[in-house]
């Protein structure tokens, strides 16, 4: 199935999915399988897979194609599926955004090119990057604005970008004065931008959504309660937002700071909706204390991932 450009607009709660490992390291495709049935009974508004909270950078190419295959056939167009494309080589990008519209992506998300501190595209080359990615899926485009690209990509960039390659609509800001850039992106893009997202946890949610920010991509730990803080903002109840946010920020804050893309899988684990919280080398658990601080703040909220198996 492929949606193409026509795709209604996306707002709300798009958790980045975990990919489970046994304790062995190998994917566990029917874990996979309950934590994609977790997030929407989570009442999430999308789902995102193979993202750098999905852990892709640790996942062979056969790996990758298993569990995009997989997803998208488990969740068989429940809720819209965002697929990470990303990669240096526009070759490899445009082939994984050919596979993922093939196998019924409805949105594609991607980086511009990098590789390791210093190897950068230039803005032509980026703009190239994506029209190929965008010729080659017929799909939506999300750019992924992370300071794990270290590509400088300011306002004007963007809106460049969006202007020759109309497929790019949706943009993931996550970068230091998100709520800045989303304000400026916005006032200068008019209709190219038709998805201001934040990222990263969600942990500025509340100053993004001030700034015109209509969805958010954090983490699978949480999205049931970050839900009300968008959906009551976005109907114009402010108030009730901040009251709803205020009470799950020291967990954003704790799984922001402590533990990255752990977080998510030691909360799935101790609710029984993965066997194993494994991350792969150099990855390492997180420490017993740590996780003991996260289990606390996340028991005093109760997210659904913390009793779904249970």
């Amino acid at each position: 199935m492929r949606v193409g450009l026509t795709l209604p607009q996306l707002r709300g709660v798009f958790p980045i999915a975990p990919t489970p490992f046994t304790e062995l390291g190998e994917v566990d495709i029917e874990g996979q399988r309950r934590v994609l049935d977790c997030h929407i009974d989570q009442g999430v508004a999308g789902i995102c897979i193979l993202a750098n909270y999905s852990e892709q950078f640790s996942l062979t190419d056969d790996e990758r194609r298993t569990l995009m295959d997989v997803s998208l056939e488990h969740v068989a167009g429940r809720v819209p599926i965002i697929v990470t494309v990303s990669h240096f080589s526009t070759r490899i990008a445009a082939m994984r955004a050919r596979q993922a519209s093939e196998a019924g992506a409805s949105m594609l998300m991607l980086m511009p090119p990098y590789h390791g501190a210093t190897l950068r595209a230039d803005e032509r080359c980026i703009q190239e990057h994506f029209g190929a990615v965008a010729e080659a899926s017929g799909l939506p485009l999300m750019l992924q604005d992370a300071p794990i690209s270290g590509t400088p990509l300011d306002v004007a960039s963007l809106i460049r970008l969006a202007k020759s390659v109309p497929a790019v609509r949706a943009f993931k800001i996550e970068v230091a004065n998100t709520a800045g850039k989303l304000r400026s992106l916005i006032d200068a893009g008019g209709d190219a931008v038709v998805e201001p997202f934040d990222g990263e946890e969600s942990i500025t949610l509340m100053a993004d959504l001030d700034a015109g920010a209509t969805g958010t991509m954090p983490s699978g730990l949480l999205p049931d309660l970050i839900a009300p803080v968008v959906s009551k903002h976005l109907a114009g109840d402010r108030a009730g937002a901040t009251d709803a946010y205020r009470a799950i920020l020291p967990l954003i804050n704790f799984e922001n700071r402590q533990c990255g893309l752990r977080a998510t899988k030691a909360v799935f684990k101790a609710g029984g909706v993965i066997e194993s919280d494994h991350v792969r080398h150099p990855l390492v658990p997180l420490h017993p204390a740590t996780l003991a601080g996260l289990l606390e703040l996340a028991h005093e909220v109760r997210p659904l991932a913390l009793r779904w198996g249970r």
